[in-house]
């Protein structure tokens, strides 16, 4: 649908996560809301001679409409309530199922929902094991060894109701890899291929913008 949902699934392309968007997570209050917006429309605004980029300005100025609005959150969320559980479409690639490679890619899929999980849940930042196989879209055997080996390294631990967080050990590892991991980064940072992939920005939209 479009509309307040952004790029439409009839279109061929997910809706746009506006939280994701503004970077922040589901339960930020209006005033975050305001004030990130404010923040990262100064810095992307065409006008900004340095760090202008009108598409993403136009796409941050598209959530913000949204998520500033009472209203027009409220259906927001509703709409996408599930989206946080949905399987994610990289892991269809076979790059996380065959050998060595599959097994390493496995790894940062979990560190990376995990870590995507933290920054926008910060009081709920635990997954369970069914959680991870439905993100990712693998069967549990698929990730017995892996989770072994990231408990092991210290880069997750698993809570007193068997959920897996995250550790600051695994936000430094993932970081420190991705800058140099094409898969690490789509992983993180999702939002950036949907953003690709949103309709081209109209001429009008540019005029809006003065």
């Amino acid at each position: 649908m479009p509309g307040i949902f952004g790029v439409s699934r009839e279109d061929g392309n997910k809706p746009l996560d506006y939280y994701e968007v503004l970077q922040i997570n589901r339960n930020a209050d209006m005033e975050t809301v305001h004030r990130v917006y404010r923040f990262m429309a100064t810095r992307f605004h065409p006008d900004n001679s340095k760090t202008g980029d009108l598409e993403r300005f136009l796409i941050l100025r598209q959530a913000y409409q949204v998520l500033s609005d009472p209203e027009k959150r409220q259906q927001y969320d509703a709409a996408t309530a599930s989206a946080d559980s949905e399987p994610l479409e990289i892991f269809e690639l076979q790059e996380f199922i065959d050998g060595t490679e599959g097994e390493v890619n496995r790894r940062l899929g979990v560190l990376s929902i995990l870590y995507r999980r933290r920054r926008r849940n910060d009081g709920s930042p635990t997954m369970s094991l069914l959680d991870l196989e439905k993100r990712m879209s693998l069967p549990r055997e698929y990730l017995d060894f892996t989770l072994w080996y990231l408990r092991a390294k210290g880069y997750v631990k698993a809570e007193d109701n068997s959920d897996y967080a995250l550790t600051a050990a695994g936000v430094d590892y993932l970081e420190s890899i991705s800058p140099h991991n094409k898969i690490a980064r789509e992983l993180m940072w999702p939002q950036n291929g949907s953003m690709s992939s949103a309709r081209p920005v109209p001429e009008q939209a540019v005029a809006a913008c003065a």
